[in-house]
């Protein structure tokens, strides 16, 4: 079932299910970060890594983090600055707060694939947050050699400040603390992803929130999720929507907010900007 219904009933549709909620489980995707300006192409890749894609030949970010560079030292240059730019910076759109005063006053809880800090910046308690995908602002190493993962913001910022020609000072280069291999990035890829002590953590509270709140009264929030990886967000939502009488499944995605059939009347379907509808919504204004 895809979005078909009037722009503004669907609004309204959503400010109550929210007033109404007695928890609120916000599932986010890669089009969340998009919607508050974290685009990988275009202006932005031009802006902080031209001299990379006139060396190298690609046009967009993640092109350049898949890039086969023949040195630790250019390959470190390049995911410092990536880092910097996508985690550390502020996204250019007030997306993440105007969700955070949706529901800050609720108990609630978020799951999400993406890996760029921005729930956190925004406010939300991190205990009440669980990255599946990892972190930009973790290492771990490469091989894996243990199931430990370490923060790299200093370390990111001295490789920023201190890169020269698009390479890093040899000296800068992470390595593993136990077998001195070079370190890596804590993001899913394949197999060596390290899911460290507070990955199962928070893995283990997100489940219990699940489990205590699946008869209560719970809007399921889907935002900006695909088809990559539905298994982590889209597809439980559903299903835990229809296990649950009380509760409401709610998807905004430009293009892209459908569900099953047997949802419909508890499914609230919105195929618009997910900026602006946060922003109608936090605001109280209606659609145009």
């Amino acid at each position: 079932m895809k979005f078909t219904q009037d722009f503004s009933a669907q609004i309204s549709r959503l400010r109550e299910a929210l007033q109404n909620a007695e928890a609120v489980v916000v599932g986010a995707g890669a089009g969340l970060s998009a919607a508050a300006g974290f685009t990988y192409s275009g202006e932005r890749f031009e802006r902080y890594f031209s001299d990379f894609g006139e060396k190298y030949g690609f046009h967009d970010m993640y092109a350049g983090g898949f890039y086969p560079y023949e040195t630790q030292e250019e390959f470190w240059a390049y995911w410092s600055r990536y880092i910097f730019v996508n985690r550390d910076m502020d996204a250019p759109k007030p997306v993440y707060r105007d969700l955070f005063d949706l529901v800050k006053e609720k108990d609630y809880f978020v799951v999400t694939t993406n890996v760029d800090h921005c729930f956190q910046k925004a406010g939300f308690e991190k205990e009440r947050l669980f990255y599946t995908q990892g972190d930009y602002g973790l290492f771990q190493c490469s091989v894996p050699c243990h199931n430990k993962t370490y923060d790299n913001e200093e370390l990111v910022r001295r490789m920023v400040e201190e890169q020269r020609d698009m390479r890093v000072p040899s000296e800068l280069i992470p390595r593993c603390p136990v077998c001195g291999k070079p370190m890596a990035m804590n993001l899913r890829s394949d197999d060596t992803f390290v899911q460290d002590e507070g990955w199962y953590a928070a893995c283990a509270r997100y489940e219990n929130f699940i489990r205590t709140h699946r008869q209560k009264r719970v809007l399921y929030l889907e935002l900006g999720v695909g088809f990559n990886t539905p298994s982590i967000i889209k597809y439980p939502f559903w299903r835990l929507t229809a296990q649950n009488k009380r509760a409401t499944y709610a998807c905004i995605n430009r293009g892209e907010a459908l569900c099953p059939r047997e949802l419909e009347g508890r499914a609230i379907l919105i195929g618009e900007d997910i900026a602006a509808v946060l922003g109608m919504l936090r605001s109280g204004g209606k659609a145009g």
